[in-house]
């Protein structure tokens, strides 16, 4: 009987932990037609630019939001720009970034499944996916290009989902 009890407590109890995720859209970048010579050709365009002076106060921004958050995992796109924004946050609470496919469709599904407070840095055109995927509801469109600061906040607790919206940096 007492350990039917016990089984009982441990799961109603952790149905009952937080997950919050913080997703935000990658920093300010460099237009590729401020890049010097030095670090970009005249004959190799890219767009995989690095964070503008401004972007990297930002990221900065971001760091001294989050962290105290308990973040345990931190994803971000395999681009300069949205690894830069994820980095000071990382090497302030010693936890990896973790690069994923802003294409993988099961992505949304493997963030749902886990413990533990989570940053995702993405895409201008891909933050809204994955907060509408996240709270299953219409939350977001694309933002405009010109959008940079905004923290987009899911809490999952058990199966409900809520949504929040904040603003980090100048």
């Amino acid at each position: 009987m007492y350990k039917s009890i016990l089984l009982a407590g441990i799961l109603f109890f952790s149905s009952c932990r937080a997950t919050t995720y913080y997703i935000v859209r990658h920093a300010e970048k460099e237009s590729s037609t401020t890049m010097t010579q030095t670090t970009m050709s005249s004959n190799t365009m890219t767009s995989d630019v690095p964070l503008s002076e401004a972007g990297k106060q930002r990221a900065e921004a971001l760091k001294d939001m989050l962290q105290k958050e308990n973040i345990r995992h931190i994803f971000s796109t395999n681009y300069i720009r949205t690894k830069s924004t994820a980095q000071p946050l990382a090497d302030a609470i010693d936890v990896p970034i973790e690069i994923y496919d802003q294409k993988d469709a099961s992505f949304a599904a493997k963030l749902k499944s886990m413990n533990g407070n989570v940053l995702i840095v993405g895409h201008s055109n891909t933050v809204d996916d994955l907060v509408n995927e996240l709270t299953g509801k219409k939350e977001l469109s694309d933002l405009p290009d010109s959008a940079f600061g905004d923290l987009f906040i899911v809490k999952k607790k058990g199966r409900h989902f809520t949504f929040e919206r904040k603003h980090f940096g100048q």
